[in-house]
């Protein structure tokens, strides 16, 4: 029985000792040598003050050494905390310190920032696991490790707040077990796969790449970040490497297809792709397929608070354009509830709640009761015994097939008109349009306006823009103003910043780039006594 998740890199490092694990800028290294290098680093962490079951910040950039530095966490028995390098200091600052305890690892080329963050905490450096540095007790490291329970973290991530301090997200070990063995027997992950990386470490997309690599014995690819902005280049690297699958957020995607180069470079070796993280445009999808058609799609869906993954829609059929991609059905030992604001199981077809409930849950909010108690709860669809679910906040229903199809964001629903409208459904129908490469659409409730944001090769203007979405949506749900940006600005895990896309539309407000889209005449018809909307159905 396995219970912790360094069982996988002894197991692979036994079974293929000399084959490449890793690749970055800096060159390959063996599952051989990453183990040694990481009971090196540990061996410094536990001298350092390491502690079974306290966190080990890691402030190395994305790269080998990054990774090296997670698995001497866990050698130390411990868990890791990805930190990003590029984030305000201050920032990085709150967040070690709310660790505690902890112990930081960093690299020399950042060893004014790890000292400014680090505060009282021990500092260890990445380079300890090289060169001179003595063996490790391994005796003393094994009897850490096998005091590592299923139930004991494995990382904790920070996720954005909404009150402005970052959420610490606390992954045990059973949750990547569970997941990683599934992602394995899913997309038949072995020793050939060469998983090319696209996601940031500290962005929990990054346990696919790193931990599926090691149960299998693949090859992980840390793509350097400067080629994701230079599609061609992007291309050519996966050719070359001869990767065969890939995790990538969905504006990726986007801007390789928007840039038209899957027709120059052949990538006969690529056989799963597969995103996650935000809405991909069932449009970008079908370019793809067309130009890889013996490739393998599928849209994973998941919180961090679930491990990475909670439902997988393998792409099994033709998808029109303006069809939204289902997000599927629950990944293995896993279940999802669709649940009614009164806590009832929705019927086919009715929006609900999101609710996850699984072994894949996290155990909380690192030192945060009070958040953790609001998005943990009890299930209510089960009065006999305790059992915990996560509320992910965001919204689906069943189609009619039975598989999940995301609505959009409890928090991006508004009440606009006397109608309840998900904003998420609007995003979807602009981002269906022809030439449109991407949509973010939020809402000005002092103005009561729905304001979009769109990103296409030349301006559409707003009545074009309006009159297409017609066929799509009521007319009380079409966005009265648009700003044409030259590209969405993005957060370092690849989705759309909202609060910066709805700063820039401010900063356009009287700028050439903003239209009304409802001209005189075609303004939504009131009812003369409530002041609604006539058209469509309303909110009571």
């Amino acid at each position: 029985m396995q219970v912790n998740a360094l069982e996988y890199l002894e197991r692979t490092a036994e079974r293929l000792p000399g084959k490449t694990f890793l690749v970055d800028a800096s060159g390959s290294r063996s599952f051989a040598q990453v183990r040694q290098e990481a009971r090196r680093l540990a061996a410094r962490l536990v001298a350092a003050g390491a502690r079974p079951g306290r966190p080990v910040a890691v402030l190395v950039p994305r790269s080998s050494d990054a990774v090296v530095a997670f698995l001497a966490s866990l050698y130390a028995g411990g868990f890791y905390v990805p930190l990003d390098a590029k984030a305000p200091a201050a920032r990085t600052r709150r967040i070690v310190a709310s660790l505690g305890d902890a112990v930081v690892v960093s690299t020399p080329g950042l060893d004014g920032l790890a000292t400014a963050v680090a505060g009282a905490c021990p500092l260890v450096s990445v380079d300890d696991a090289r060169g001179e540095a003595p063996a490790p007790d391994l005796a003393a490291l094994d009897a850490r490790v096998a005091r590592t329970i299923d139930t004991d973290p494995i990382y904790t991530m920070f996720t954005s707040g909404s009150t402005g301090t970052p959420k610490g997200v606390v992954i045990p070990h059973r949750g990547v077990l569970d997941y990683v063995d599934w992602v394995v027997d899913t997309f038949s992950v072995d020793e050939r796969t060469v998983i090319g990386a696209q996601a940031p470490l500290f962005f929990d997309n990054s346990t696919l790449d790193l931990w599926a690599a090691i149960a299998a014995g693949a090859t992980l690819d840390l793509i350097p970040d400067a080629i994701f902005s230079f599609p061609i280049r992007l291309l050519e690297h996966l050719a070359e490497k001869k990767v065969t699958l890939v995790f990538w957020v969905p504006s990726v995607l986007t801007h390789v297809a928007s840039a038209g180069v899957l027709d120059r470079v052949p990538l006969p070796d690529l056989r799963d792709v597969l995103f996650a993280g935000e809405v991909l445009a069932t449009r970008v999808l079908n370019h793809w397929r067309k130009r890889l058609p013996r490739a393998r799609f599928a849209n994973l869906y998941g919180p961090t608070e679930i491990t990475v993954d909670c439902t997988c829609f393998i792409v099994d059929r033709e998808l029109e354009d303006e069809e939204p991609i289902p997000i599927g059905l629950p990944c293995r030992n896993t279940d999802v509830l669709v649940l009614s604001n009164e806590g009832r199981r929705t019927d086919d077809g009715e929006v609900g709640e999101l609710c996850v409930r699984g072994s894949s849950l996290a155990l909380g909010y690192w030192r945060d009761a009070e958040r953790t108690a609001a998005a943990f709860v009890p299930n209510p669809l089960n009065p006999d015994y305790p059992e915990r679910i996560y509320r992910t906040g965001d919204l689906v229903r069943r189609n009619a097939r039975g598989e999940l199809v995301f609505v959009g964001r409890r928090d991006s629903q508004i009440k606009h008109l006397g109608y309840r409208i998900e904003l998420g459904e609007i995003e979807a129908a602009i981002r269906a349009l022809p030439d449109v490469e991407d949509a973010c659409v939020f809402y000005d409730a002092g103005a009561a306006r729905i304001e979009a944001a769109y990103v296409a090769a030349s301006p559409r203007a707003a009545g074009d823009l309006r009159r297409a979405l017609t066929d799509s949506l009521p007319r009380y749900m079409l966005p009265s103003t648009w700003h044409r940006l030259e590209a969405l600005p993005r957060t370092p895990n690849g989705k759309v910043d909202r609060e910066r896309v709805r700063s820039m539309a401010g900063e356009r407000a009287d700028g050439p780039e903003r239209e009304s889209a409802a001209p005189p005449g075609e303004r939504e018809r009131r009812d003369p006594i409530t002041g609604t909307a006539e058209d469509g159905c309303r909110d009571r």
